[in-house]
């Protein structure tokens, strides 16, 4: 790439290490750092990079994204700290929270099952999990996993130790597993869903009469 001071070659490489950012777009956030932000914004921006990447933690109890040992969801006293929603990542974290319907906790996993990329159930925190759902009074595990190749063997692989965990209680009270639904998108044709879709479609079915 010709023409670029080496400052600016730096920027350019260091915006195409973003998810999603080709050479064009990084030409263009370069760019407009260069010719539209202020120096205050460049150097306060720059100050927000490194305290995101300092500050920034993972929750002892959930795993969710927090700047402090425990996250502000396991502290709130006000939620139902006997249901866990199982999640992928910190932003289906975020994405449930938006919606302000839910008022149990999570836990994040962090990963998938991927043999194909060599990530195992060792690899992610499906033992934390389990240790937390032995160790706390829990009514409910709810998983709200993606439903991918990955996301579904990851979802039946932890239905298969919830399954053990109730064969070996000795109680009356069972732990309760559920799953959100995965259904057909409103407006689209059937010839245009996924088979993997259309699956999970009818085996979410609900009786309407």
């Amino acid at each position: 790439m010709t023409g670029y001071p080496d400052s600016v070659l730096n920027l350019i490489e260091s915006f195409k290490k973003l998810p999603g950012i080709g050479e064009k777009s990084a030409e263009r956030l370069a760019f407009a750092v260069i010719t539209d932000m202020e120096k205050d914004d460049v150097e306060s921006l720059s100050e927000d990079l490194k305290k995101v990447k300092n500050n920034i933690k993972h929750c002892k109890i959930c795993n969710h994204i927090t700047e402090n040992e425990i996250c502000n969801i396991c502290n709130d006293k006000s939620r139902d700290s006997k249901t866990i929603c199982v999640v992928e990542d910190p932003k289906s974290v975020i994405m449930f929270e938006k919606l302000a319907v839910y008022n149990g906790k999570y836990f994040v996993l962090d990963n998938l099952i991927s043999p194909l990329d060599k990530i195992g159930p060792e690899d992610i925190n499906i033992e934390n999990l389990i240790n937390r759902i032995k160790n706390e009074e829990i009514d409910e595990v709810i998983l709200a996993i993606k439903p991918t190749i990955e996301g579904e063997t990851t979802s039946l692989y932890i239905l298969k130790l919830l399954e053990e965990i109730n064969i070996s209680n000795k109680s009356d009270k069972k732990l309760i597993v559920s799953r959100i639904a995965h259904g057909i998108p409103l407006g689209v044709d059937m010839e245009y869903i996924d088979s993997l879709t259309l699956e999970l479609a009818l085996q979410d079915r609900k009786k309407v009469s």
